[in-house]
């Protein structure tokens, strides 16, 4: 196999997504490990020798991992690409019937919330007032 990316034009969305991901969780994971080095002396070198040189190593590192990942392993390759075949057969809903969705779920809340108030304050709050649970003012 050569140098090039395996299947080079096939999944390309899937591959770009999984690839933003990595590279933003490998750049944290970098800036925090940099962070927690900057008052650790590593081999006599400044800290901030220290915190750069590992953060170079770490991204660096984990950077040719997902390029090998994503680009190169032909299992993780076939898997991105039938994901992104898998996606576009779904059947996603239109704007207008998530709005509508939206509106009966809110509308449910509120009318749920309202309800349970109503109860609270009509038959549980003087039920145990009645029942010297809760202690009346006054």
């Amino acid at each position: 196999m050569g140098a090039g990316i395996y299947k080079k034009g096939q999944g390309y969305w899937t591959r770009v997504m999984s690839a933003v991901a990595m590279g933003t969780l490998v750049l944290m994971g970098a800036v925090w490990l940099a962070d927690n080095l900057k008052n650790t002396p590593f081999f006599g070198l400044e800290p901030v020798f220290t915190q750069a040189i590992c953060f170079v190593v770490v991204f660096g590192t984990f950077s040719w991992l997902g390029y090998y990942l994503i680009g190169r392993r032909k299992k993780v390759v076939d898997f991105l690409i039938a994901t992104e075949g898998e996606m576009k057969k779904v059947n996603w809903s239109s704007r207008k019937e998530i709005r509508g969705s939206t509106i009966v779920v809110i509308g449910l809340t509120i009318v749920i919330a309202l309800m349970i108030t109503v109860m609270d304050y009509l038959i549980y709050a003087p039920l145990l007032r009645f029942m010297n649970v809760l202690e009346t003012s006054g």
